[in-house]
């Protein structure tokens, strides 16, 4: 993996088949740090050595350092679990099927994989790539026109696969933008209205003295 202007280049192209036609991107992640820099604090004891952060034993005087630590499973009642033995479920308790690298065969996209801006704004997004193509195909002129397409992606492969869109600025420079359904609370401009009963109890709080606690 090499940096190169603020991006991540990945080695391995992302192919995207189109129409029966293969196409190759190279993907430049965005890293927000090299755009915008960072700053980190360092501490210091009295003789300039760096400090590390450490874990304080439940013995209280025991401090245990970077590394000293690990993950363990247990089951239900306490034993110890082997990784090997695990299985993925989802809520209602049924086995989830792992999905593969993105990365492993070329995804397959459709002209009915094309999706709207407001489609796109219902998601998080959490990574963002630069994508560099050298062939002219359908596929980027219709990106490069306006044009957003929506697939499953999965960069080392896992249980779930999160959502990416093939977008272009108005330079046409693509690029993917990678997240999950954003989950968004409404909130109504009216409420119920209290009964007789919720005033009575809320009137009774009032008056309550909090000395007598």
């Amino acid at each position: 993996m090499q940096l190169a202007c603020g991006r991540f280049e990945l080695a391995k192209p992302l192919v995207v088949e189109f129409d029966g036609l293969n196409i190759e991107f190279e993907m430049n992640k965005i890293d927000r740090a090299k755009l915008y820099g960072y700053k980190e604090v360092e501490v210091l004891d009295e003789q300039g050595v760096k400090c590390e952060v450490a874990i304080l034993a439940e013995d209280g005087h025991t401090l245990i350092g970077r590394g000293g630590t690990g993950f363990a499973y247990l089951s239900a009642d306490g034993q110890w679990c082997d990784k090997s033995q695990l299985r993925p479920v989802d809520l209602a308790g049924q086995t989830l099927t792992p999905v593969a690298s993105s990365f492993a065969a070329p995804i397959h996209l459709t002209e009915e994989q094309r999706t709207t801006a407001d489609d796109y704004l219902q998601h998080t997004i959490r990574s963002v790539y630069q994508m560099t193509v050298t062939s002219d195909s359908p596929l980027i002129r219709s990106i490069k026109g306006g044009a957003l397409y929506k697939f499953a992606y999965s960069f080392r492969g896992g249980l779930e696969a999160d959502t990416a869109f093939l977008l272009a600025n108005e330079s046409g420079a693509v690029f993917m933008a990678v997240g999950r359904p954003a989950s968004i609370g409404m909130v109504g401009l009216q409420q119920a209205a209290a009964t007789n009963e919720e005033v009575a109890i809320e009137e009774e709080d009032e008056d309550m003295d909090f000395g007598m606690i």
